[in-house]
């Protein structure tokens, strides 16, 4: 297996002048630039005093100056431990501590955040801990040894006594022997419990890229918009680092993904392929494509012979448009959670070019995906890597659901300073335990049915899979987003009414709960007995969710 960082020396090489990264709107880094760049921080590591191996802490918004800070640190062979922008301050101090790391390069939002009286004292109590720094400039936002503002200031008159003639391509050198050697920490977003530190080698990412490269062919001078949080292991390697090993663009979406400013950019970007979770296609598909094809006269048309193809290609036409024209090539790539059902059937139905993957940070991240034109509609894809295997942890592995495990080369070495969690994490035999529950067909195709730990067991042992339900729920016309959970007296649908829905009916709310309570015990009808609802409680703000938009279950009870 080819170490990452050797691809990432190549498409430097071969890529010198072609720009590499943008700020979607605002500034463009050249490959060139983005090499030049990174050798300015390998002199701050330097004169810093920190050794290869130890950890540097990443704490921004998204930005083509993240991706570069993230690429100085694994290619000095330190530790990049990326912190998420949307933890809180004292999570972020705490992290920094937690990890060991040396530096902490931040961005000025962030750091605008940190409540400087109460968290960037406790900073100052770190061993060997050197201070925190502007990503954007290299400016000095906190001299935490005394040392670090003198060095900063001393970076131009380094760089260019080293490189008097400036920086070319001879100069670049990421290509690494020890591919088993720690890169990343990353520290999960978590849905149900405290972040922990997963271990991520040089051969985890490698695995990752190169699948990537194989499956999803990408050519220099391809553009991408880059959307997802780059601190999460699926933005950061799928949105990232793969496609710039292939000399691609990257544009990066520095705003939150409003869908009326993201399809702007998507208009402008023409990207190859988009990744993004199903919630944001979810909320496009609602707004754009369903009120269109569920008039009564759509839905005579689309059962006449011969005109469903015609209005089916002409909605697809417009979508892969509205998408920038070129998505067809690499896909719509789903990932994260569960795509809604209908969606998904008009998704299939109008053969729009896109396929759900399936993984997890301790992967690195994916374990399975299948390219558009062989997706199988319900399924997350199939086993993705030639070097990791996956098993259902079930007697019959095709029709009763098990726990997903996997072990291979993607998966991690264990939590950073946690024996504890990384020992229940792994079976006595060696394998992860994803916590989640599916089914492999013959073909190798993952069916999710659920989280093992929202599994809910009623008194008379059935296995119920809330997210199954969750989904029937979802459809209801008046319904933004539901979680179904288990209390003393059967099962309870926690609601977000879909306010736009809600407002252009024209209902009370007395008349909303009676709606949706009414639409509940039609829907009671299709499942069987131990899966019924037996209430329903309405929730006027929208469920907290994590980075990657996945609801915070733990929250509600």
């Amino acid at each position: 297996m080819k170490h990452f960082l050797s691809y990432v020396d190549e498409a430097i090489k071969a890529n010198w002048e072609r720009s590499a990264l943008s700020n979607y709107g605002a500034n463009t880094y050249t490959y060139k630039d983005v090499a030049s760049e990174i050798e300015k921080l390998h002199i701050l590591f330097e004169k810093c005093g920190i050794a290869k191996g130890e950890k540097i802490a990443l704490c921004a918004r998204n930005s083509a100056e993240w991706c570069i800070s993230y690429f100085a640190i694994v290619s000095y062979d330190a530790v990049c431990v990326p912190l998420l922008a949307d933890f809180l301050p004292q999570n972020i101090a705490d992290l920094t501590r937690l990890s060991d790391s040396r530096l902490l390069l931040v961005d000025k939002s962030i750091f605008g955040g940190l409540e400087r009286e109460k968290i960037v004292p406790q900073f100052a109590g770190f061993a060997d801990f050197v201070g925190l720094v502007d990503i954007c400039g290299l400016n000095v936002l906190e001299d935490c040894n005394g040392k670090l503002t003198k060095i900063t200031s001393e970076i131009g008159n380094a760089y260019a006594r080293i490189y008097p003639k400036g920086l070319t391509p001879a100069d670049v050198n990421y290509a690494k022997e020890d591919i088993e050697a720690l890169a990343v920490i990353s520290y999960t977003s978590g849905t149900s419990s405290s972040p922990k530190g997963v271990m991520l080698t040089a051969r985890s990412i490698s695995s990752n890229v190169e699948f990537a490269r194989t499956h999803i062919p990408a050519t220099a001078g391809d553009t991408i918009l880059s959307i997802l949080p780059l601190a999460h292991i699926f933005g950061q390697i799928f949105d990232f680092v793969y496609p710039f090993t292939c000399g691609c663009h990257i544009n990066i979406f520095t705003e939150k993904p409003i869908p009326a400013r993201l399809l702007k950019a998507l208009a402008d970007v023409k990207p190859y392929m988009f990744l993004t979770v199903p919630l944001l296609i979810e909320k496009i598909f609602r707004a754009k494509v369903m009120p269109q094809l569920q008039t009564k006269l759509m839905r005579v048309l689309l059962h006449i012979p011969g005109l469903k193809g015609v209005i089916c290609n002409k909605v697809r036409a417009k979508l892969v448009a509205t998408f920038g024209g070129n998505v067809a090539k690499g896909g719509i790539i789903l990932g994260g959670a569960a795509l809604n059902k209908e969606v998904e059937n008009v998704m299939k139905m109008i053969k729009l070019p896109y396929s759900v993957g399936y993984g997890m940070t301790e992967c690195g991240p994916l374990l399975s995906y299948k390219r558009w034109q062989d997706f199988v509609i319900r399924s997350c894809g199939a086993v993705a890597h030639p070097g990791v295997e996956i098993r259902i942890d079930s007697e019959k592995p095709s029709r009763i659901p098990g726990e997903i495990q996997a072990r291979g080369a993607s998966v991690m070495s264990g939590y950073y300073k946690n024996e504890e969690a990384t020992k229940a994490t792994f079976t006595s035999d060696g394998w992860l335990k994803t916590g989640d529950m599916g089914l492999m067909d013959k073909h190798e195709n993952i069916f999710i049915k659920g989280r093992c730990k929202n599994m809910i067991l009623t008194a008379n042992g059935q296995n119920i899979y809330p997210e199954e339900i969750e989904d029937l729920v979802n459809q209801l016309p008046l319904v933004m987003e539901s979680i179904i959970v288990g209390r003393k007296h059967g099962l309870v649908a926690i609601v977000v009414p879909n306010a736009d829905a809600v407002a252009e009916a024209g209902i009370s709310e007395v008349e909303l709960k009676k709606n949706i309570e009414e639409s509940l015990f039609e829907l009671n009808a299709k499942l069987p007995v131990y899966s019924k609802i037996t209430a329903c409680e309405l929730k006027k703000e929208p469920f907290e969710k994590t980075p990657k938009l996945s609801i915070k279950r733990f929250m509600y009870k």
